[in-house]
């Protein structure tokens, strides 16, 4: 497919009965133009009948933070009030948005509703997400704002010692933002959203979408509690053992009231969760099938990104149509090939190294 015929179809997309001449003034080309490459497109397959009726490829949209992570270490033990010779890095990073990269590299198509501002920060962010496969066309570039930046300072061990986190700009993740691509929402094969997001967006979305296939990510246990009033909404739910006690109010303090508090979950409404264990691993509930998912033998060098490669390893086998059981454990190996690499995401993710590492188990 040529360049010319990629926008062509993005419109359609956009607006299946959008007129030939609003195409050719959009694009700034001849009505004619337009119409010799829609006959083209016509004879390849990538448009049926009348109306426009493109063969849509499935996708999933993630709604929530986008971040720039900045990290500083010392070459040796930290001087308070000092300045200590070390190592500063930058990364991309935001739940969502990390969530958005594993599923690219998994090799699902996905698309992200976030912000950034108009800074170093945001070019850079939205540059490494969109060189990862991430559709990014709908993160939103607000001029005069800051990107979330999440600063931490670790100790010469690689402890953080403090962080900072200046999510300010998330505030402006609105409704009015998130309606503008409300048709492109509605075709998703599902919705991913973190707790990063307003009260009034959340509420809006499962207003909107709630009879559609919800994954949320709980983020923390703070931010956890927003997940409470959209339980019976939720397709997917993943906390750990905090984050879900805070969400149900619930004690924890032995293994029966563990399947109590999963019982409470299910009673609420939330078609799958997926409660986190750490090492004694996932347990899995539905409505009518338990399963405790066992997490593989990994060496573990940064943790921080397990999660959103399980939740992201979850979504993709739903896209891809497999069975649940085989959903969590490729959840799992996603897990654990991200643990495996000093990023928050492991660069050398794809469908066929996590199937390699299952088969690898059975063997």
């Amino acid at each position: 497919m040529t360049n010319r015929e990629d926008q062509i179809l993005q419109l359609i997309k956009d607006d299946p009965f959008i007129q030939q001449q609003q195409i050719a003034t959009l694009l700034n080309i001849s009505r004619s133009s337009v119409a010799v490459h829609i006959m083209n497109m016509t004879k390849k397959g990538l448009i049926r009948g009348k109306g426009y009726i493109v063969d849509q490829k499935r996708y999933v949209v993630v709604i929530g933070g986008t971040n720039i992570d900045v990290v500083g270490q010392p070459q040796s033990e930290l001087i308070p009030r000092d300045s200590n010779p070390g190592r500063v890095s930058h990364s991309p990073g935001g739940v969502g948005r990390n969530i958005a990269e594993n599923l690219a590299r998994l090799g699902t198509d996905v698309k992200l509703i976030s912000v950034v501002g108009d800074d170093t920060y945001g070019n850079l962010v939205l540059s490494e997400t969109r060189r990862a496969g991430v559709d990014t066309r709908t993160v939103n570039i607000l001029e005069g704002q800051t990107t979330s930046t999440y600063l931490s300072l670790l100790d010469h061990d690689g402890d953080m010692l403090a962080a900072v986190s200046d999510m300010s700009i998330l505030d402006k993740l609105d409704v009015s933002i998130i309606g503008r691509h409300a048709e492109m929402i509605r075709h998703a094969e599902s919705i991913i959203v973190d707790t990063n997001l307003s009260e009034s967006v959340l509420a809006y979305i499962f207003s909107n979408f709630g009879d559609q296939a919800i994954y949320l990510d709980t983020v923390s246990a703070t931010k956890a509690m927003k997940a409470r009033p959209y339980l019976a909404h939720i397709h997917t739910l993943k906390p750990n053992l905090i984050e879900a006690q805070m969400i149900s109010g619930l004690p924890i303090e032995s293994k029966s009231d563990i399947n109590k508090v999963a019982d409470w979950f299910i009673a609420q409404g939330v078609k799958r969760l997926f409660l986190s264990m750490g090492a004694d691993g996932i347990l899995f509930r539905t409505l009518r099938h338990e399963r405790l998912i066992q997490a593989p033998s990994t060496t573990i060098i940064n943790a921080n990104g397990a999660g959103d490669a399980f939740l992201a390893g979850l979504a993709h086998a739903q896209v891809n149509g497999m069975h649940e059981d085989t959903a969590g454990d490729f959840a799992i190996n996603c897990s654990g090939l991200a643990m495996e690499h000093i990023n928050t995401i492991n660069p050398d993710i794809t469908e066929l190294l996590v199937q390699q590492r299952m088969e690898g188990e059975k063997c």
